[in-house]
């Protein structure tokens, strides 16, 4: 069986992880997509551990699924390359700034003359219509602009960014959405057209989605912030011998919470009758929950909550995941044999299709792995491909 995607062919000019990660999703569920790296190669081949030059942890992270193609597209031959290979395929995914790709002649009305019913999708920091428009943009940048690191503030008493690169990754969902959309839109008309997906503006919609709070209204009925996440005490709780997260959040997930811990009390208590009346009180809510949660270790906690709603689990840390018994009963963790770097572990696709799962088909490739074969299924004859090589218009791999 073969990803709901099977058929589809994406061009991904992108590097980092924002725009490979969203293509090795599509690829992941079946899409066909071909990488093109400029000749310095995506700057991931570079970070994390390695075996091997240009294949480092970070790179075959976000890359699986793909084949890779080498173009300089500074020089015209690559470029019409690029456009040959444009004529057949779904979608054009790049995240560069808008002024690089109109530096290069690739905005979309380029690619829409060789493909009128294409989807062209740019992903970048903010969008080309404000007065950011022409700013550079990384993961940093995008949380301290989006309120994430002041809200860390708000906690921690500076700003801080979140240990996980959570603007690339947000925008990168976003982008899969929105390719999805506007192809679902083409399957319906015919029409192809181009999207923006900008940091910046997904990643405010993302936090205030929750944070907007008493901002909603006109006038205000209070102060953007949502109360119970800013709260000092929230943070998995202290128990006798480690941690555990509890959230006894609905009436009657606290109602089993505080019978369960003996403190029947606290159920007939005004400051915590009601989850509003809890989320008004949410210091003292934490604060009682901690105290009760201090008393016995993690696993007698764990043993108390097992036949109950109350939402309770361990506090994993990035090791422990690798065994944790859930994700080893599902499946999650797959391991294959890459040609040139080994034995590999990767996080399989996180959703499950009854009828077209997602799979990994093909190992992140080398650079400029399938450069030739590309161009040569694109119509490109072998003397033409040559005199590239030659002029380092592409490259391959050794």
């Amino acid at each position: 069986m073969s990803g709901p995607l099977k058929g589809l062919k994406i061009i991904e000019l992108t590097s980092v992880v924002l725009g490979p990660w969203a293509a090795q999703i599509l690829a992941d569920m079946g899409a066909e997509v071909i990488k093109v790296e400029a000749p310095f190669g995506d700057s991931n081949r570079q970070l994390g551990a390695s075996r091997n030059p240009n294949m480092a942890a970070l790179y075959l992270s976000n890359n699986r699924n793909k084949r890779s193609l080498v173009l300089d597209l500074k020089q015209a031959s690559a470029r019409d390359a690029l456009l040959a290979i444009i004529k057949d395929s779904d979608v054009f995914l790049h995240n560069n700034r808008p002024q690089v790709m109109t530096k290069l002649k690739l905005e979309y009305n380029d690619i829409k003359s060789v493909n009128e019913n294409i989807i062209y999708c740019g992903t970048y920091g903010y969008s080309k219509d404000g007065p950011y428009g022409e700013k550079g943009a990384l993961d940093d940048s995008i949380q301290a602009a989006s309120g994430i690191a002041a809200l860390n503030e708000l906690v921690l008493g500076e700003p801080r960014y979140l240990p996980t690169v959570v603007a690339d990754k947000t925008t990168a969902i976003t982008v899969v959405y929105s390719i999805l959309a506007a192809l679902f839109h083409r399957e319906r008309t015919g029409h192809g057209q181009a999207v923006e997906v900008p940091m910046f503006e997904t990643m405010v919609s993302f936090v205030m989605a929750e944070h907007i709070w008493g901002e909603v209204f006109e006038p205000p009925l209070g102060k953007a912030g949502y109360t119970r996440l800013m709260s000092h005490h929230r943070k998995p709780y202290k128990t006798k011998d480690g941690y555990i997260a509890v959230l006894p959040y609905m009436n009657d997930h606290w109602k089993t919470f505080c019978e369960k811990a003996g403190r029947q009390d606290l159920i007939d208590d005004d400051r915590f009758k009601n989850l509003s009346s809890r989320v008004e009180n949410i210091d003292d809510t934490y604060a009682e929950t901690g105290k009760i949660l201090s008393t016995k270790t993690t696993q007698e906690w764990l043993d108390i909550f097992a036949d109950t709603k109350v939402p309770v689990i361990v506090v994993n840390s990035l090791d422990d995941l690798f065994t944790d018994p859930h994700l080893e009963a599902v499946g999650f963790w797959q391991d294959f044999d890459h040609p040139t770097e080994g034995k590999l572990k990767m996080p399989g696709f996180p959703a499950k299709f009854s009828e077209t799962p997602a799979t990994i088909r093909k190992h992140a490739p080398n650079f400029g792995e399938h450069s030739i074969e590309i161009l040569a299924e694109a119509g490109i004859d072998e003397e033409t491909i040559n005199e590239m090589i030659e002029s380092k218009a592409t490259l391959v791999s050794d």
